[in-house]
């Protein structure tokens, strides 16, 4: 899609140059948002600020892991520390953030005017202000934060203080805002694509949140069912998972995985879009092996759902149930090398330029691949017992999430935010906040695989003298990787936001594809108001 063609075959944007005097101003224009650009701005505020406080938490525990011996917080208050940093990132930070670029990019990328459900929209995004309100506010509550780990496995949960409750509400509340974001994800997709935009022509980036947004609609209800579960056992006198009442809390954990293993797929997959998007761009080639693509994409949810066991080998499962997890487990490695060998097919024999979008990107994929094999190692069932719940599982994660969804990320606020701020960001700055990041990255969780394989539980505040060098250095590393996103937020997101910089063309990368390159940066308060017309040939956009 390469150029907008009007009746007289010039390139114009007939669809797109009016009704700006619409836009309504001022507290208004953000409390009452119904316009998908400025909710998509809200979200990835709101998971900006969820970010920073999801990393003060983890500076905290690193601080803490500095040294051997107990240095600034009791072992209670640490496990608190602990879950609210697992909540937060989660739900808080890297959910929200993705829903916000689908919110950008989706419509722009379809040629729809708006998202589908514009109230039902700004109202998903408000709920999320209450439910971390109320997720944080936890830590002022008596007897403090959740410390039950981000899993809220019982029969620890059974026994927490009143935070408890406020946590599960959170959950519930960001659950409700999860599954009507993904309604007007898969609506807007299937119902306003431009004429002449079949599925199979669509953009990675939209394929990957369609799939995701199936995902959450079918895992959500699973999470509430868990926790709601527990908040019986709590007030009700069920007992679910209370052994003495005949509950079990293993059965706990079968529900809460047969969410939390798609929920991790939530999590990469709208980054596997966004790479998608990117790595053709940079590579100036067209996405190698795209069907290849979207069938990989369905193939990881669908297995997702049948893998969730494989956290939960130490649990006493029988032979035959071990032999199935890890066989599915291994199963699910092979389309997403898939992925990873197209994105390096595009790339093979490009014409290449590494700009700071480039760089996350090909970033990403080194290290979502590094987070890839340790996953493989951890599904081999007798390696898993040795190292479950070991820093060797905290590594392996962290290359996943934060190497994975937030280096993407990064990736995709690089590549778009020209045409969200109309500003180009820093070129220099931008590199500089890369090599930042990846260096502490490494620093910082690559000591942790050989941390796990000596042994080193992890959520526990203190650890014998042998483990001690390797924790100095990754708290290091995890302090200069805090201090790459501040500089990040100060030195590249703020200056852009307050349209310093110099100008954005309409298409500021060369060979960048999509109907969103063909509207003007900044992109106005309402595009394609007339759905543009996709040429049967997929080449040209007919205005």
């Amino acid at each position: 899609m390469s150029a907008v063609l009007d009746n007289h075959g010039h390139a114009g944007h007939a669809h797109d140059d009016h009704h700006d005097h619409h836009a309504p101003t001022g507290w208004r224009r953000w409390v009452f948002a119904t316009n998908h650009k400025d909710i998509g701005t809200l979200y990835l505020l709101f998971s900006f600020t969820m970010l920073m406080v999801g990393g003060l938490l983890a500076l905290l525990i690193r601080a803490e892991l500095f040294q051997p011996g107990l240095q600034l917080v009791n072992p209670e208050l640490f496990n608190q520390f602990t879950t609210m940093h697992g909540l937060i990132m989660v739900f808080g930070a890297i959910m929200p953030a993705f829903v916000g670029f689908a919110n950008w990019m989706i419509p722009l990328q379809v040629g729809a005017s708006d998202m589908a459900f514009a109230r039902m929209n700004n109202f998903s995004f408000w709920l999320l202000i209450p439910a971390a309100i109320m997720l944080v506010g936890s830590f002022f509550m008596p007897g403090g934060a959740p410390a039950a780990g981000w899993t809220l496995y019982a029969p620890l949960t059974l026994q927490m203080g009143p935070s408890m409750d406020a946590g599960i509400f959170a959950m519930h509340i960001m659950g409700a805002s999860s599954i009507m974001g993904s309604i007007n994800i898969i609506v807007t997709i299937l119902n306003m694509r431009a004429p002449g935009m079949t599925l199979m022509k669509m953009p990675m980036f939209c394929w990957t949140w369609l799939i995701t947004a199936y995902l959450l609609i079918a895992v959500m209800p699973v999470l509430a069912g868990a926790i709601t579960m527990t908040l019986t056992d709590r007030h009700f006198g069920t007992s679910f998972f209370n052994p003495a009442g005949g509950g079990d809390p293993v059965m706990y954990q079968h529900i809460f995985w047969f969410f939390g293993h798609p929920e991790v797929y939530i999590m990469i997959l709208p980054a596997f879009g966004i790479v998608s998007q990117i790595v053709p761009a940079f590579a100036r080639k067209k996405l190698f092996g795209y069907a290849s693509m979207v069938y990989a994409t369905s193939s990881i949810a669908i297995l997702s759902f049948i893998v969730w066991a494989h956290h939960m080998f130490t649990t006493g499962m029988p032979l035959t149930g071990q032999l199935f997890f890890m066989y599915a487990t291994m199963l699910i490695a092979v389309p997403t090398a898939v992925k990873v060998f197209n994105w390096i097919a595009t790339m093979w024999q490009g014409s290449m330029t590494f700009e700071t979008p480039m760089l996350f990107a090909v970033g990403f994929i080194f290290v979502f691949t590094m987070g890839g094999f340790t996953g493989l190692i951890l599904a081999v069932a007798p390696i898993d017992t040795q190292l479950q719940d070991t820093y060797y599982v905290v590594a392996h994660f962290h290359y996943v999430l934060v190497a994975g969804s937030l280096y993407a990320m990064f990736a995709g606020y690089y590549y778009w935010s020209p045409k969200w701020t109309g500003v180009m960001y820093n070129e220099t700055r931008g590199k500089v906040h890369f090599w930042w990041s990846l260096i502490s990255f490494n620093v910082t969780f690559f000591p942790m695989h050989f941390l796990g394989l000596a042994g080193m539980p992890r959520r526990y505040a203190d650890y014998p003298m042998q483990f001690a060098d390797f924790n100095a250095v990754a708290s290091i590393g995890a302090l200069f990787f805090g201090l790459a996103q501040v500089y990040f937020f100060f030195f590249i997101v703020l200056p852009t936001m307050l349209g310093k910089g110099e100008k954005a063309s309409q298409k500021p990368w060369e060979a960048a594809e999509g109907l969103e390159w063909e509207v003007p940066s900044p992109a106005p308060f309402h595009t394609f108001e007339t759905p543009p017309r996709l040429d049967p040939t997929a080449t040209k956009v007919i205005g």
